[in-house]
């Protein structure tokens, strides 16, 4: 006698929502990733939760609340002043020129994506601690380029460099935590939904 199609019935379910919450969990993983990258990764963690909790029902196995999703929201909205306040208190108080805060902001970009592949010679983590560190320098050389631009001194424009580096890697750190924060709120939600 063979199984009968009432429990094939129930474990399709169980199956579908499993596959659900690993693809969830890669994407939370790709977004602090990219969080790490100075890229948007927080706002990937609320986009993917979003979309989680309007594929999967919240009474299903697994399922992801929208209250979850909210907090998340907030959480990342917490990040971003996070990060920008310590970005551009940094710059601020050492009398730099919004043009060396936006030079700052792509030349951390940039020096993350190198710090990637540069990284630190340290197994697993060595290409974050790379991609943190070198966030800090590409903020430090573009904002020192941006006050170079603007005429000032080579000392002046270290400072401000200076300045953006401490605040981009404070606040990087900061985003990092925030985002830290988001993946385990949305790994309780799902177990504990």
């Amino acid at each position: 006698m063979g199984l009968s199609p009432s429990p094939r019935r129930e474990i399709l379910p169980v199956l579908t929502s499993l596959l659900w919450a690993i693809l969830f969990g890669l994407l939370l993983a790709i977004g602090w990733v990219m969080t790490v990258l100075a890229l948007p990764g927080n706002w990937l963690i609320v986009a993917a939760a979003a979309g989680y909790a309007w594929l999967v029902p919240a009474d299903v196995r697994h399922g992801l609340g929208w209250q979850t999703v909210i907090a998340l929201a907030v959480l990342a909205v917490v990040g971003e002043l996070a990060e920008l306040l310590a970005a551009s208190r940094g710059v601020r108080q050492a009398g730099g020129s919004r043009a060396s805060a936006v030079l700052a902001l792509l030349g951390s970009i940039v020096g993350a994506t190198v710090g990637i592949f540069a990284g630190v010679p340290i197994p697993v983590v060595g290409s974050l601690v790379g991609a943190i560190l070198f966030a800090g320098i590409g903020a430090a050389l573009g904002a020192m380029a941006g006050e170079r631009l603007l005429g000032r001194t080579m000392t002046e424009s270290r400072d401000v460099g200076w300045a953006a580096f401490r605040g981009r890697l404070l606040g990087t750190l900061a985003k990092i935590l925030v985002g830290s924060v988001m993946v385990a709120v949305a790994l309780c939600g799902l177990v504990f939904a």
